[in-house]
This record gives structure tokens, sequence and C-alpha cells, in this order.
């Protein structure tokens, strides 16, 4: 009996969200944003260098960026991914 319960806690955890959860690095190369930005070369957009350099403090902004898609293409990824990616780049030196 305290196993199905440990099971479906697991279970309820996941779908939730909190299973599994990518760092940063691995969102960005799953949702593809090396198709257009490298780590310190810009390519058809700008350098996660010189976006840490220049967003400093910003979080929320890129964050809201790509969700909305405003002056970017909308990220297809869950508010966490999206979160990890962008303190990630953030986090580029």
């Amino acid at each position: 009996m305290k196993s199905i319960v440990v099971v479906a806690a697991a279970a309820g955890m996941l779908a939730a969200g909190y299973g599994f959860a990518q760092s940063g690095a691995d969102v960005v190369k799953a949702k593809g944003c090396m198709n257009c930005h490298e780590v310190d070369a810009k390519k058809v957009g700008p350098s996660f260098k010189d976006i840490a350099a220049k967003r400093k403090g910003a979080e929320a902004d890129l964050v809201a960026k790509l969700k909305d898609g405003k002056g970017h293409p909308k990220a297809a990824a869950s508010d966490a991914e999206i979160k990890a990616a962008v303190q990630h780049v953030l986090s580029t030196k």
C-alpha cells in the first residue's frame, strides 16, 4: 500500500511539471535556439554573450519576449523551460 502512495505522488509531481526538469543548456539545444544563436558569435540572432552583456537584470523582459513572441519568435516551451533557458543565456560569460 505504501508503494502505491509513493508511485501516485511521483506521478502527480510529473504531471505538475516537477519531474525531469531540464537545465537551461539542455533547453536551448532541445528547443532550437542554437539554430539562430551561438554562444560567442553572431549568427542570425545575437550571441548569448552579447545578450548577457546587454540585458543584465532583464530576465523578466526576456522571458516575456520568448513567451509572447514580441521581438522574437514565440518559443514553443513551458514557462519553466523558458525561464531556465533565459537564466542560462544570461549567465554566459
